[in-house]
């Protein structure tokens, strides 16, 4: 496997944790939940649903594809639709 593939792979599931504890802080609150539990949860179901993406296309083929690794993360957390307004579209003007 391709290292560079597989640390992107795995700061994504991070990121995808992150993002989805946050989310999930204020609702666990309303219902009684300590915060750290409620994030910890709310991570870990989104990882979960990601490893469980990543599987099903291996299984399909015994490959990953690019196309495959960013259809399971996109399903798993909402993007904004936004231009490429990064740091390096900047520094190439």
């Amino acid at each position: 496997m391709n290292y560079k593939l597989f640390g992107n792979v795995l700061l994504r599931v991070v990121a995808t944790f992150v993002a989805s504890a946050l989310g999930v802080i204020g609702a666990g609150s309303l219902g009684g939940v300590a915060p750290a539990t409620a994030a910890f949860v709310g991570g870990i179901l989104a990882v979960a649903k990601v490893i469980e993406r990543l599987s099903l296309a291996f299984l399909e083929d015994g490959k990953l594809s690019q196309n495959e690794i960013n259809a399971a993360f996109q399903q798993s957390v909402q993007l904004k639709n936004v231009k490429d307004d990064s740091v390096d579209s900047e520094m190439k003007k």
